[in-house]
């Protein structure tokens, strides 16, 4: 069975063939990072214009070593994300389903990371506890199997990613924050400074604004404070929060496994801490797959159209869809 996946919820274009769920055939992806680094961050309008001219030469590219016959759906995201880039991939690929009598599947982008993990090989066991860490999202549920989750906490604030791109900003190392803080922390000291770590007890939430603020006032006291200290030091508090956060819940409701997807789980130092400090095995996709792309919503849409959830013809967008 193989699938056309199209992903357009942010600044990312990717179109992908997956074939039984697992195996990418074709995984495209034309990043817009530069267009919106001379804006220190990504500009809607901006993003949704440069899908009407990316994606239809993206989905071409993922296509071509698969006949149009040989597709079994369309798989495309509905949200969350920027309404106006939501709404270049959804009509597109309405008019490839209805032109070639394809079911069309409305993918949850948050439910497509999730399933990121299932691509490479892998098979994960239920149940499994799932944190989601991204620009807009840091979200822990329990997976109970194939579209049956359970949310157990978000961010009350900033998510994760937000986060690093906000203090990205403050310390002048420019945009995307991740990488970038990930980067500068490489010849850092994280013991140097000692941030504050929102704990939030009794509770699988999150929050980063305060550590954010930390960080601001931080280098606003002490001026000419080196860059690579506190980027260490904040990246340590990001993920030591994640961590810890992540393991009391699969303890405490006796998971099997722990999958991790976003595009923050790209970051070595919370792949490596989540694997060194849980009991559990811990899958996480390969950072590629970690970051928006169009195979893990091909991959998702494969379970959604075995278990018959196919989209109806007046699908729409839903820029503040949430999981579940």
């Amino acid at each position: 069975m193989k699938l056309l996946g199209i992903e357009t919820s942010c600044d990312e274009t990717a179109a992908a063939v997956v074939q039984d769920g697992r195996e990418i055939l074709s995984n495209i992806i034309s990043s817009q990072v530069d267009i919106h680094a001379r804006y220190g961050g990504i500009v809607p309008e901006v993003a949704s214009r440069q899908h009407l001219v990316t994606t239809i030469p993206i989905i071409e590219e993922a296509m071509a070593q698969t006949c149009w016959s040989d597709l079994d759906g369309i798989a495309v995201t509905i949200g969350p994300g920027l309404a106006g880039s939501l709404l270049v991939g959804v009509n597109i690929a309405k008019a490839i389903a209805l032109a070639h009598g394809l079911p069309l599947l409305g993918i949850n982008h948050l439910e497509g990371h999730i399933y990121a993990n299932w691509l490479e090989g892998r098979t994960p066991d239920f149940p499994c506890i799932c944190l989601i860490v991204s620009g807009g999202h840091t979200d822990l549920l329990v997976m109970r199997g194939h579209g049956d989750y359970l949310a157990l906490g978000r961010t009350r604030d900033d998510a994760a990613g937000e986060a690093f791109d906000k203090v990205a900003r403050i310390l002048g190392l420019g945009y995307p924050g991740g990488p970038a803080i990930e980067q500068a922390a490489l010849s850092g000291d994280s013991t140097l400074h000692r941030l504050p770590r929102a704990w939030l007890r009794g509770s699988d939430a999150f929050s980063f604004s305060g550590l954010k603020t930390a960080v601001l006032r931080l280098v606003e006291g002490k001026g000419g404070l080196g860059a690579a200290d506190i980027a260490a030091s904040f990246q340590e508090a990001v993920v030591d929060v994640l961590v810890t956060k992540t393991v009391e819940a699969a303890k405490r409701l006796g998971a099997k496994q722990i999958l991790l997807g976003g595009g923050v789980v790209a970051n070595r130092l919370l792949r490596q801490s989540m694997a060194q400090r849980s009991p559990l095995p811990v899958l996480c996709p390969s950072p590629t797959l970690c970051t928006d792309n169009a195979a893990m919503i091909a991959c998702c849409g494969y379970f959604h159209l075995k278990a018959g959830k196919i989209s109806g013809w007046d699908l729409d967008i839903a820029p503040n869809l949430r999981l579940p």
